[in-house]
């Protein structure tokens, strides 16, 4: 089957078998995992949610407890792409589960108002079916959505993602290959430029405004961040709401194609399909934290992981918009805030179980 045609179908059934898991309620759920995955499938996803293996962990784990909680959920995808990265093939997805809160959720008090859980999902298909998922779950922005807020306020602004600008985030056709190509290098070059930078020796907001990031950029860059850190709006935006604290935090940090080892991270997907591409890590990037204020904390001195993924629409020449899952409550933990611990006292509720 040629590539163009066998990337479509997993597409295809992913957009079909992932609407039904996340609408199909609890009866049935063990048959609807069984047709979407391969027995021994693993599941990795964010905290406290983490990693298994086995449709079994994946009923009793996963969905059985968000079906329980938002009983009436649905999937709302604004980006599905899809491609080969190192011989494995993945489709991509972003976007929002809505669903009304009925039942508490991973110890978060439900509210019963309508909830949208943002997602950036990353699934590896082997011979029709899933044999990987890695899911980062925005569980901040759910805790946000029932009224809580365990950290300092977000310098970006909060709020549900938008799909892309263009409206055709879903590709359901064959994209042209060079395009393709284009896209996903034109995302690494953007990295590149990135890690060239010296925080050492060139840190500081001028310098990040003017160094050669900005000749990726649209003039009218939308950066999609997380809850905890928010969305800004062009190069200055993103310099002054994210881009500096971070880089204050976590200097000449390690990411992508900087981390080689299977067993310390970096890229597992890099994949250009037509004018959007995606980039993403379990973990993609390594750090120290070495400098205060990011996520309003202290500088710990630990060494920390990241997992993350990236979106980008490729449009009018430049990178249009980038929309970024990013695990905080994972690396919240290894900056030594429990989002759960600190909350415990408003929920009411018993401790999550160690994983």
């Amino acid at each position: 089957m040629p590539d163009s045609n066998k990337h479509l179908q997993n597409k295809e059934f992913l957009d079909q078998q992932g609407y039904q898991l996340a609408s199909g309620g609890s009866r049935q759920l063990k048959t609807r995992l069984k047709a979407m995955y391969h027995p021994d499938a693993e599941w990795r996803g964010s905290h406290p949610l983490n990693e298994m293996q086995g449709t079994d962990a994946i009923k009793e784990q996963v969905w059985q407890p968000l079906l329980k909680s938002f009983p009436d959920l649905e999937r709302r995808d604004s980006i599905v792409i899809g491609g080969t990265f190192e011989g494995r093939d993945y489709v991509a997805t972003m976007g929002h589960y809505c669903g009304t809160f009925r039942q508490d959720w991973l110890t978060i008090p439900a509210n019963g108002q309508p909830i949208y859980l943002r997602y950036g999902e990353v699934h590896e298909f082997v011979d029709g079916k899933i044999s990987q998922s890695t899911c980062l779950w925005d569980v901040m922005d759910v805790i946000r959505q029932a009224g809580f807020w365990p950290i300092a306020p977000s310098l970006g602004t909060e709020g549900m993602w938008p799909g892309p600008i263009t409206g055709d985030g879903i590709v359901m056709h064959e994209t042209d290959a060079d395009e393709s190509a284009a896209s996903i290098a034109q995302t690494l070059a953007m990295h590149k430029s990135l890690g060239d930078y010296d925080d050492k020796e060139q840190l500081g907001r001028n310098g990040l405004l003017n160094m050669s990031q900005k000749e990726f950029w649209h003039p009218n860059m939308m950066w999609y961040g997380p809850s905890g850190i928010g969305t800004t709006r062009g190069l200055q935006g993103f310099v002054d709401y994210h881009q500096l604290p971070f880089r204050i935090a976590f200097p000449n940090r390690k990411g992508g194609a900087q981390i080689k080892n299977k067993t310390k991270g970096g890229h597992y997907i890099r994949v250009g399909d037509g004018k959007y591409s995606v980039t993403g890590g379990w973990p993609s990037v390594r750090a120290k934290h070495l400098g205060g204020n990011f996520l309003g904390t202290s500088p710990t001195g630990r060494e920390v992981t990241m997992r993350v993924m990236d979106f980008y629409l490729h449009h009018e020449g430049l990178i249009r918009e980038n929309w970024v899952p990013l695990d905080i409550t994972h690396l919240l933990l290894q900056m030594d805030i429990d989002v759960f611990e600190r909350l415990r006292p408003f929920f009411k509720r018993g401790a999550l179980p160690k994983s």
